[in-house]
């Protein structure tokens, strides 16, 4: 039973996410549509990481396995055709070893949030960036965030119905680039928490509008207390742009 890894994207608007849920249309949910009406089987497939509903995805990972070898272009062909007229689509089909798992065996995985810093309002990007009017001082949110990179218990930044075993991870980088109304802040992890980052880009917004400072985030950082850390920024510029192996 040949299994097949697929690279995909898709915009986060009107989908509850990811993961198959019964109160609407996953990631998952349209990407097993589509194999079902390709194969007439019912394929489950396995994400390296499951993205909240709204949430973005240029550089998603899955697999899949299927009773009959076909040839990669014709995967990528069939199931694209079925997804229509989702705003999801399969980028690169590469059959596998058997034992490839696109979730355990992942080494990292890296985030983007896009906020997108102007007084006017958003028109074409709205949905796919955090329109924050007031002005946010890069350096600022950039300082504060050494503190957040590195091994620590990110219980301040996690939420509350996460199901992680530890609230310890490896932040390997967090960095903060600034291109005209445009500031990226970019994420490298092997594994986040639940709504980890969403948590992380609220509290830096916090510092860079002035609200907070630097030593507020250490402060909610050592608390190890969610109520302690700043608001989720919302899932509209969240964007999973890599997974490595």
């Amino acid at each position: 039973m040949p299994r097949y890894k697929l690279t995909i994207e898709y915009d986060g608007n009107g989908l509850v996410g990811w993961q198959r849920q019964t109160n609407g249309l996953s990631v998952q949910g349209a990407l097993e549509n589509a194999l079902y009406s390709f194969t007439g089987q019912k394929i489950t497939i396995y994400g390296a990481g499951r993205t909240d509903a709204g949430v973005h995805a240029t550089g998603q990972v899955c697999h899949l396995d299927l009773n009959d070898n076909h040839t990669v272009k014709v995967v990528q062909n069939a199931i694209n055709a079925h997804l229509k007229p989702n705003a999801i689509t399969v980028l690169e089909v590469n059959k596998v070893n058997p034992r490839f798992n696109a979730r355990r065996d992942a080494k990292s995985r890296t985030y983007k949030y896009r906020i997108i810093n102007r007084r006017a309002p958003l028109a074409l990007e709205k949905g796919r960036a955090w329109w924050c009017p007031i002005y946010l001082d890069q350096i600022k949110m950039s300082k504060a965030a050494e503190h957040l990179v590195g091994k620590h218990d990110f219980s301040s930044f996690r939420a509350s119905e996460c199901q992680a075993r530890s609230p310890i991870k490896t932040l390997d980088k967090l960095d903060i680039e600034r291109l005209g109304d445009n500031i990226y802040i970019t994420a490298k992890a092997r594994s986040f928490l639940h709504k980890q980052m969403r948590a992380i880009v609220g509290t830096l917004k916090m510092v860079g509008e002035g609200s907070w400072t630097e030593n507020d985030v250490i402060f909610a950082l050592e608390s190890k207390d969610r109520q302690k850390g700043g608001p989720n920024a919302p899932p509209d510029g969240l964007y999973l742009i890599n997974v490595t192996y």
